[in-house]
């Protein structure tokens, strides 16, 4: 036997019936669709870039990562306006204003792995053998083992 208390109930049953979460789930909802039309009218590369805050009364507020973005958007201001007014959501736009807030979680830099190869592990061992440096000699014999070992 489990144990529930009397007051657990399924969260899509709170979202439902609580009147502040459905308030705060119905404008999700809003804005999740105003980023999708927003995200046709953008090109591409911008996309992960520009996220909606809010929409009030006729300003659109616009989270971008850095002030490149930020720089972009504006430029790119009138045309996105005049676009999205063609939306009933965007009917009554008139602005559009930038914030530049960075991603809280940054993104690794992409590891690039050094392709092994024969050729390399055997120019290695032969430059090894002309040098008369022993630090050297052994880092650069070192480099010709991790290039063997595949």
């Amino acid at each position: 036997m489990s144990f529930h208390p009397l007051d657990a109930r399924r969260p899509g049953d709170l979202i439902r019936t609580h009147a502040t979460l459905k308030g705060l789930y119905a404008k999700a909802n809003a804005v999740e669709r105003l980023q999708i039309l927003l995200d046709t009218l953008l090109e591409p590369a911008a996309r992960e870039h520009c996220r909606i805050a809010t929409l009030r009364e006729g300003v659109l507020k616009l989270i971008v990562t850095d002030s490149h973005w930020a720089t972009r958007m504006r430029y790119q201001q009138k045309r996105l306006i005049r676009q999205l007014q063609a939306f009933n959501e965007f009917a009554t736009l008139t602005k559009i204003h930038c914030k530049v807030q960075p991603p809280l979680v940054k993104k690794a830099p992409p590891v690039h792995k050094m392709k092994k190869s024969t050729v390399a592990a055997q120019s290695l061992a032969a430059t090894a053998e002309q040098i008369t440096d022993p630090t050297l000699k052994a880092a650069l014999e070192r480099l010709a083992k991790h290039h063997q070992g595949q």
